[in-house]
């Protein structure tokens, strides 16, 4: 079994509240299928990690100790609950005013969590990205709850050339294996036993 340094994840994130925002239909649950916290933890990712490995994974504002236990049941230890922050923008580069549940959000995070010992390849990648953030879903630009593309360079940057993963992925990158039922050819993560 191939084992990764760097797994990259967007989980899809199930909330209890299904319908949010202006039209009623713009949750994840009416974008693409999610997945609860009890099924992420299914996932044995701690099989397909290296002995020395990064995990970098988007996490929602409001669910954080939910996210903090599935890295530790994947076999990781948090790191920097803000190890990555996406800024987003609009089209006119004005912070992007979002949804929220106590305030109204304009950026997202990633943590960033590891297992056994890996070594950065490099101190100089930034902690911040400002991005567009776009909100037309069509074919010429992000769909629902995608993430700049800038991102995987800054963790190549960050871990070097290393055999990795995207778990839920949208779509095959040029040397990224992808998980996901999205992907064509997408790796099987295996139930933990």
């Amino acid at each position: 079994m191939k084992k990764y340094k760097l797994i990259y994840a967007d989980p899809p994130w199930s909330f209890s509240n299904k319908k949010t925002g202006g039209s009623m239909k713009s949750g994840a649950d009416h974008q693409y299928n999610t997945m609860t916290i009890a099924d992420l933890k299914q996932l044995d990712v701690n099989a397909i990690a290296d002995d020395d490995c990064i995990l970098v994974m988007w996490w929602v504002g409001a669910m954080p100790q939910e996210a903090i236990d599935l890295v530790g049941s994947w076999g990781f230890t948090l790191k920097n609950m803000v190890g990555i922050q996406w800024n987003k923008l609009t089209k006119t580069g004005l912070p992007f005013f979002g949804m929220g549940f106590w305030t109204r959000a304009g950026a997202e995070n990633c943590i960033i969590a590891t297992k056994g010992k890996p070594k950065p390849a490099s101190r100089s990648v930034r902690a911040v990205i400002n991005a567009e953030q776009q909100i037309q879903f069509n074919a010429k630009t992000l769909t629902h709850s995608e993430k700049p593309h800038e991102v995987r360079d800054m963790l190549v940057t960050l871990a070097g050339d290393v055999p990795r993963l995207e778990m839920f992925a949208r779509q095959r990158v040029k040397g990224w294996d992808a998980f996901g039922n999205e992907v064509e050819g997408s790796i099987e993560i295996n139930a933990k036993p």
